[in-house]
């Protein structure tokens, strides 16, 4: 009998675990879609809401990656969207498994915020994956990590909260466009899906 009460209360926790998850994925989505609103460059606007859309929250595609950090790389120049180019850094190299494939992103650092205090943690992940043009926009989503985000080498990557560049919305942003490197020849169903306005 306690056998049954100790299996009984693992997977109650479990369950309440994943559901505090998602709670925190529902949140971190509203206060996405604020600052998009909020943002000076008005990407969107409130009536264009409704065109949003993601993907259900999938604790599988929360997953440890092994860091490995780039010292010696060079400056290079990410061409964008509007055709203009943005001079980043190679930051390091994540390493991990979603659903059992085995897979490589590229971190990278814009060299223009290296030397801003509020920004020069910033880093910047853009992907390619196999749900390009059909379930999610075409050129591509991004995931922002922060230098803080290392710990011992190992890095919590998060698909669920990876989002689309402005220009997924709008003309005129000078979006970069991710590197060769970082296409994953998967599809990655989480994060945010085309905007379908």
């Amino acid at each position: 009998m306690r056998f049954f009460i100790f299996i009984s209360l693992l997977l109650h926790t479990g369950m309440l675990r994943a559901q505090t998850y998602i709670d925190s994925i529902v949140e971190f989505r509203k206060q996405y879609t604020e600052d998009l609103l909020a943002d000076k460059r008005k990407p969107i606007s409130p009536s264009q809401v409704k065109y949003m859309s993601f993907f259900p929250p999938d604790p599988d595609y929360r997953v440890s990656a092994d860091f490995t950090a780039s010292p010696r790389s060079e400056p290079f120049l990410v061409p964008t969207h509007s055709g203009k180019e943005k001079p980043f850094r190679e930051y390091g190299i994540l390493r991990f498994k979603v659903k059992g494939d085995t897979l490589t992103l590229h971190i990278y650092q814009l060299i223009d915020l290296i030397n801003d205090a509020a920004h020069k943690d910033d880093l910047f992940i853009p992907f390619n994956d196999e749900t390009n043009y059909e379930a999610t926009y075409g050129g591509g989503r991004y995931i922002d990590l922060s230098v803080n985000d290392i710990k011992d080498n190992m890095v919590l990557l998060d698909f669920n909260k990876c989002y689309n560049p402005y220009c997924a919305y709008a003309d005129g942003f000078s979006c970069p466009v991710p590197p060769p490197e970082n296409r994953l020849r998967v599809e990655i169903n989480a994060g945010e899906k085309m905007f379908q306005h």
